[in-house]
């Protein structure tokens, strides 16, 4: 842990975690890292400290210094980690990027309660065939802490996905909407039982839920409807870039990434724009959530 993470828990000052994998796989160099200096500075602006999570060589980082983030978006070979990934990465002494799953259970062992991300992993389309489904799900269902999210990423069955958090015990809560947030989209098309209205009553919820589960909480943010990327060109993108997954046999670890670089492209970069005002704005209300939680602890 660097020192002013260690420092801001130990003193239960509000922290938030954040992910690496958008800046090694997620976004196009140099913007990487320059949106990750951003998220950080909007964690700060809004009161937290962030805590951005990854390994250097192969050791796990809580609080990642400017130079290990410039190093994670730059440098080639990156490894995508995670949390099955995390013990082989440390013995090969690996510089690796951590995922939701990863980062949240680092930053549960870190003593950190709030995460931000842009949108979370699920299940996949066509998973009852394939049988693929993100570790995320699986992780939430026993590790506390509150992920701040726009919903699942657009290219996963969001209703599967919604189906398996309820099996899985995982809390599902709408910040000041029942629609199920759809990342690049205001709406994915499903609804949410819970709605809450203030980053005081998220952390209400998380101080209740410290005595009755050990499972995770997901804050629904949905972008405003004037932000999203229009539907019907999304709707458009996907379909072009699942029959592409098909086409060339991708699976597993390589299907996000190839959608995200596909929706990038043939959105000429607004789908970017979007990708990163989602985690902004994610990060920003992590932040308040983690300042209110430091309140009502004191």
């Amino acid at each position: 842990m660097s020192d002013e993470v260690a420092q801001a828990v130990a003193a239960r000052q509000p922290v938030v975690a954040l992910e690496s994998t958008i800046i090694a796989h997620g976004l196009p160099s140099p913007r990487n890292v320059e949106v990750a200096a951003q998220i950080e500075a909007t964690v700060r602006a809004h009161g937290a400290v962030p805590a951005t999570i990854g390994m250097i060589s192969g050791e796990p980082v809580v609080g990642l210094s400017e130079a290990e983030v410039t190093l994670l978006g730059t440098a080639e070979g990156v490894a995508k980690l995670s949390v099955r990934d995390l013990a082989v990465g440390a013995e090969l002494g690996v510089h690796g990027a951590t995922t939701v799953a990863s980062t949240s259970a680092l930053a549960a062992a870190a003593g950190i309660e709030v995460f931000a991300t842009g949108g979370l992993g699920g299940v996949h389309r066509g998973a009852a065939q394939t049988f693929d489904e993100s570790a995320d799900l699986t992780t939430l269902s026993h590790t506390p802490i509150v992920v701040v999210c726009a919903g699942v990423k657009s290219i996963l069955d969001v209703p599967a996905t919604l189906e398996r958090l309820e099996t899985l015990g995982v809390t599902v809560l709408g910040y000041r909407s029942k629609k199920f947030a759809g990342f690049y989209l205001n709406d994915s098309g499903s609804e949410v039982d819970w709605v809450v209205d203030s980053p005081e009553q998220i952390a209400g919820v998380l101080h209740q839920q410290r005595s009755l589960s050990r499972a995770g909480i997901i804050v629904s943010n949905p972008l405003p409807t004037d932000v999203q990327l229009d539907p019907a060109l999304h709707d458009s993108v996907l379909e072009q870039g699942l029959a592409g997954i098909e086409r060339e046999g991708i699976t597993g670890k390589a299907v996000t990434p190839y959608l995200l670089s596909h929706f990038h492209e043939s959105t000429s970069g607004r789908s970017l724009e979007v990708n990163i005002e989602v985690i902004l704005r994610n990060a920003a209300l992590a932040a308040q959530i983690a300042v209110a939680s430091a309140t009502l602890g004191r």
